[in-house]
């Protein structure tokens, strides 16, 4: 099995999965804003890989279906299993983001794994990617100076429902081309740096 992570590409995606359980322990240490900036980093590792699967010539389609189980399940723990953490653990378990989260999580497996099955036909994705909740977390995140204390927690469950909700509609979403990774790219690293920044201070 550890013969797959000698893959490039599966590499970084274990990789990304790395730094999506050090995100949930920074979380469950209290520092959400350092995990918030670190799951950033993961979702470049998400986006990177794709481009070093393609890229890497003589590649065993073994390889490349256990690259993208893995990637899926990387997808998961990043865009669902830390979103929900950060969540619960900002309210003190309190039930509204216990129910989102735990909707957020369910609904993401659900997207993840339906696309496995059924791909993106058109070359649209069926349902707003899960990969689309980190970027709206470190927004949300970025915003938090400005949210009063007492609705942030509710609120940021809220937003991770309707997230959920979008994950498993019928909405034809285009995938990601071009200069959006140039885009993408330059949001996580900057959103990174001020989070992290902010988070340590």
């Amino acid at each position: 099995m550890f013969r797959q992570l000698i893959d490039p590409a599966n590499a970084i995606t274990a990789a990304g999965l790395v730094l999506s359980v050090i995100g949930i322990n920074l979380a469950i240490a209290g520092r959400l804003e350092v995990g918030v900036a670190i799951v950033l980093w993961a979702l470049l590792a998400d986006h990177l890989d794709g481009v070093v699967a393609q890229r890497t010539q003589g590649r065993a389609a073994e390889t490349g279906q256990v690259g993208k189980n893995l990637d899926s399940l990387a997808d998961l723990v990043s865009a669902g299993v830390f979103p929900a953490v950060t969540s619960i653990i900002m309210a003190h378990g309190s039930l509204v983001p216990v129910v989102a989260g735990t909707v957020l999580v369910v609904a993401s497996a659900l997207r993840l794994s339906y696309f496995n099955v059924f791909g993106s036909p058109g070359g649209r994705f069926i349902g707003v990617p899960t990969t689309y909740v980190i970027p709206a977390t470190a927004i949300v995140f970025l915003l938090r100076p400005v949210i009063p204390d007492a609705i942030f927690p509710n609120l940021f469950a809220f937003i991770l429902f309707v997230l959920a909700v979008l994950h498993v509609s019928s909405l034809r979403v285009p995938k990601t081309t071009g200069i959006m990774y140039l885009v993408i790219t330059a949001f996580c690293v900057g959103a990174s740096i001020v989070l992290a920044t902010r988070g340590l201070a």
